[in-house]
């Protein structure tokens, strides 16, 4: 099943100890930009993270969104700086006697003085922590991959109705070619009849001319091609992912065999065709945009 590169995916894990939320949201990229945002005391498990989201993920910008919040008592202690304490002190009282000021310093004046007293966190067991956000993580990526899947779906079938829409053009290509070597026959040889009137004229020279003309507005190869191409890129479609790419490069193959139907063309019916080719195979090549 194909992926779009939109998607979205949110998982959350509450206990006692803990509460952990994780978001991914994503657009389109040419490769995998991970983004991934998360407190400081989780930072030590960012490459941990990027490993097991690669398994999930191949292209398109993704943002991830990682919160924390610890409900146990234990996650920090206060720490009282004595050294700091005395040090604001002393300097308290020399501003007292610089200045001749009644020395009034309360401890609960002092305690709250900068740096005077601290809460240091504990540190966190690294392997508990991972496996209580290994299952969020998990959960949200294989939302975010159903999302991509859904998407992924709706974008395949808009494809297959512009493919058939683009085979049944060429094939009109094909049906209106012979029809432009035939007008241009019975159009040569009536303003050779002008011309000449009564006088003969050879019919073998007029053949000549219009094999000629005929090779000169060939395009069978092109519409050769561009079945080939569609019948290509509806078994790619069936494939199960990492064909953006490859669906990308054989669009572009699309639209130069169209560019080149519209340059061989000397049929206005024909133009109008090709110029309806590039329109469709660009309007593909933005839904393949969407593609991982």
């Amino acid at each position: 099943m194909i992926k779009s590169m939109t998607g979205f995916g949110r998982a959350e894990v509450i206990t006692k100890e803990r509460k952990i939320t994780v978001e991914l949201k994503s657009v389109n990229h040419r490769y995998l930009d991970l983004s991934i945002k998360m407190p400081r005391k989780l930072s030590f498990l960012e490459s941990t993270v990027r490993n097991l989201l690669k398994k999930y993920i191949q292209r398109g910008k993704v943002d991830v969104f990682i919160s924390y919040e610890d409900y146990t008592l234990s996650q920090g202690s206060l720490k009282y700086n004595r050294e700091l304490a005395a040090e604001y002190l002393g300097y308290l009282k020399e501003m007292a006697q610089d200045f001749g000021l009644d020395y009034d310093m309360k401890v609960s004046a002092l305690s709250r003085y900068p740096d005077v007293f601290t809460m240091e966190e504990q540190s966190l067991d690294e392997e508990e922590l991972w496996n209580c956000l290994e299952q969020p993580l998990m959960e949200a990526c294989e939302k975010f991959v159903a999302a991509r899947e859904r998407e992924g779906e709706h974008l395949k079938n808009d494809l297959v109705l512009k493919l058939q829409g683009l085979d049944e053009k060429v094939t009109m290509v094909e049906q209106r070619s012979p029809l432009v070597v035939d007008a241009y026959k019975e159009k040569l040889e009536a303003k050779v009849h002008e011309l000449l009137a009564d006088t003969q004229f050879d019919d073998a020279r007029i053949a000549a001319e219009v094999v000629m003309f005929s090779d000169k507005i060939c395009n069978d190869e092109e519409t050769v091609r561009l079945h080939s191409h569609i019948a290509g890129m509806r078994k790619m479609l069936e494939e199960s992912e990492g064909i953006g790419r490859k669906l990308d490069f054989m669009a572009q193959e699309m639209n130069r065999e169209a560019n080149t139907i519209l340059s061989k063309s000397s049929d206005l019916v024909i133009s109008d065709i090709a110029i309806d080719l590039k329109t469709e195979i660009e309007k593909i090549r933005e839904q393949i945009q969407n593609i991982e």
